[in-house]
């Protein structure tokens, strides 16, 4: 399966309600600070919503639910891989998505041979407190020339504005989150997005 090249972002299935029907095709649900059994929950609702509408559901962190729950696609940072157990993961057929932030990272990620690969932040960003400085797009060419044919997902900071430069830079997928969510219209915002990414998809179509 291809991968969409625009990846929001959600922490609820509340959001999905509003965005999947802006056109989104990939999208992570990133639930936080919950427990066991509203997450389950929240995966659930999602993944009947992004099933009715055609669209790729990506579990962030939890992989125990999204196997139990019949999901396919799950993301970890690099903290999460250490008590993840891929073994399992990769014998229910889960495809994985992982987050790398440097070399050591990314050397890690690509031994794991993930379904792509996350590179951030890529601009400053204001999701949460990051240690690592921003990226730049020159960093987004290099990571897109070492990790070859596998999807390379930019992150961090980007607007509509910056999405042609990123994807010029070599990303395949722009993710977003605050970009959307804190906008004053984020089902149009959702569409410029949906919009912005498709049209180089299709410049690019043979």
């Amino acid at each position: 399966m291809t991968l969409d090249p625009f990846y929001p972002i959600v922490d609820s299935s509340a959001w999905l309600k509003r965005l999947l029907p802006c056109g989104v095709k990939l999208v992570q649900l990133r639930v936080k600070e919950r427990g066991t059994e509203e997450t389950r929950a929240e995966v659930r609702e999602a993944k009947a919503l992004c099933a009715a509408a055609g669209c790729q559901l990506i579990v962030n962190d939890y992989w125990q639910l999204a196997l139990e729950e019949g999901c396919d696609f799950v993301h970890l940072g690099q903290e999460d891989l250490d008590g993840a157990d891929l073994a399992a993961i990769r014998r229910a057929g889960i495809r994985l998505g992982l987050s790398t932030h440097d070399d050591a990272e990314l050397e890690r990620a690509l031994a794991l041979r993930p379904d792509y690969v996350a590179l951030g932040p890529v601009y400053p960003t204001i999701l949460k407190k990051m240690k690592w400085a921003p990226q730049g797009l020159a960093r987004v060419t290099e990571w897109k020339r070492r990790v070859g044919a596998t999807p390379l997902v930019a992150i961090g900071g980007l607007t509509v504005a910056r999405a042609p430069g990123v994807l010029a830079a070599g990303a395949d997928i722009l993710s977003v989150v605050t970009d959307i969510t804190l906008n004053d219209d984020p089902e149009a915002r959702c569409r410029a997005w949906v919009e912005v990414t498709h049209n180089k998809q299709q410049r690019e179509a043979p």
